[in-house]
C-alpha cells in the first residue's frame, strides 16, 4: 500500500487531540484536589495570602526548568501582548475564585465554574474561527443541565459572592482562550507566568492583610502549590495539544470531584439529585469524546498543534 502523507496527518491529529482531552481530566482531578484544601485555608488566611504562600511553593520548582539555556523560553517569547493578558486572566481567575469560597460552599461555586464550557464554546467558534458542530453545542448544553440538576442551584447562587464566581468562570474562559492563541510558547514558560502573577499580585495584597501561619501551615500551603504546578501544566498542554472547544467540555467532571470530596472531605451525603445529574455529565463527556474520534476520521484539525 502506497504512503499517505494526509492519512499520517489525519492520524497524528487525532492522537494530538485524544492526549489534549486526557491531560485536561488530569488538570480538572488535581484542581479539584487543591481547592479543597485551599477552601479549607480560606476560612482562615485571607485568600491573597493562601495565592501568596502557593505561588512561592510553584515558583521554586518551576523556575530551575525555565533557567536552563539561559531562560531561553523567556527571551524567544511570541505574542508578549497576550502572554500578558493570559496572566492578568489567570490571576483574576485564581483571586476570584479564592474570594467566592470563602464565603460559599465549594459545590455553589463549582457550579458557576461550570458555566466555563458554554463561554469557551461559544468564543472558541467567535475568536479561533473552530469548527463547532450543533451535535458539539447540544452535548455541552445536556452536560450544562446535568450540573444544574447535580447541584440544584437556589436562591444563594444569586449572592453577590456567587456573581463573583460568575465572574471568576469568564475570566478562566478567557484564560483558555488566549492559551490557545499562544500555544507555540513553551509549556514551564507558560505555567511559571501564571504563578508568577498570582504570587507578585498574592504578595502585594498579602501586605496589607496578613494573617500570621504557623510553619505547618506554610509547608502545606506551599505543597499545595507545589501539587498545583502540575495541573497547570496539564491544562496548558492540553490547549496546545487540542481545540479549545473539544477538551473544554471535560471540565465538567469537576462534578465528579464535587460528589466525592464533599463526601469525605465536608461529609455531603450526595441525593438522588446529585447522582442523576452527574451521570447525565459524564454521558455528554463521553458523547463528545467519541464524537470528535469520529470527526478526526474525516477531516484535519482546523487549528493544528505546535508541539513545544
Amino acid at each position: 500500500m502506497p504512503f499517505s502523507f494526509k492519512r499520517l496527518t489525519g492520524a497524528t491529529a487525532k492522537s494530538s487531540t485524544l492526549k489534549g482531552i486526557l491531560f485536561m481530566v488530569a488538570s480538572v482531578s488535581i484542581f479539584s484536589l487543591v481547592n479543597a484544601f485551599s477552601k479549607m485555608m480560606v476560612a482562615t488566611y485571607p485568600p491573597a495570602q493562601v495565592f501568596f504562600i502557593r505561588g512561592f511553593g510553584a515558583l521554586a520548582v518551576l523556575l530551575p526548568f525555565l533557567a536552563r539555556n539561559n531562560f531561553a523560553a523567556a527571551r524567544a517569547l511570541p505574542r508578549p501582548g497576550l502572554q500578558a493578558l493570559r496572566m492578568a486572566f489567570s490571576v483574576a481567575d485564581g483571586m476570584l475564585f479564592f474570594t467566592a469560597i470563602k464565603f460559599i460552599p465549594l459545590a455553589d461555586a463549582t457550579t458557576c465554574y461550570l458555566a466555563a464550557p458554554i463561554f469557551v464554546t461559544a468564543f472558541s467558534a467567535i475568536l479561533l474561527r473552530e469548527q463547532v458542530g450543533w451535535r458539539r453545542w447540544s452535548a455541552v448544553v445536556v452536560g450544562f443541565i446535568g450540573v444544574l440538576i447535580a447541584l440544584r442551584p437556589t436562591g444563594a447562587t444569586l449572592s453577590w459572592p456567587a456573581l463573583i464566581a460568575l465572574a471568576g468562570c469568564l475570566c478562566q474562559s478567557m484564560f483558555m482562550i488566549t492559551t490557545r492563541f499562544v500555544r507555540g510558547t513553551s509549556n514551564v514558560f507558560l505555567g511559571t507566568a501564571q504563578v508568577v502573577g498570582s504570587f507578585l499580585f498574592g504578595g502585594l495584597l498579602s501586605a496589607f492583610v496578613f494573617v500570621p501561619p504557623t510553619w505547618a501551615i506554610v509547608g502545606l500551603l506551599m505543597l499545595s502549590g507545589i501539587i498545583n504546578v502540575a495541573g497547570i501544566l496539564c491544562i496548558n498542554r492540553s490547549l496546545t495539544l487540542a481545540p479549545a472547544s473539544v477538551v473544554a467540555p471535560f471540565q465538567y467532571t469537576m462534578i465528579i470531584w464535587a460528589i466525592v470530596l464533599g463526601f469525605l472531605v465536608f461529609g455531603d451525603v450526595p441525593s438522588p439529585n446529585t447522582m442523576i445529574g452527574a451521570f447525565i455529565v459524564a454521558c455528554a463527556g463521553i458523547y463528545i469524546f467519541l464524537r470528535e474520534r469520529v470527526v478526526m476520521h474525516r477531516e484535519p484539525e482546523p487549528n493544528p498543534p505546535t508541539v513545544v
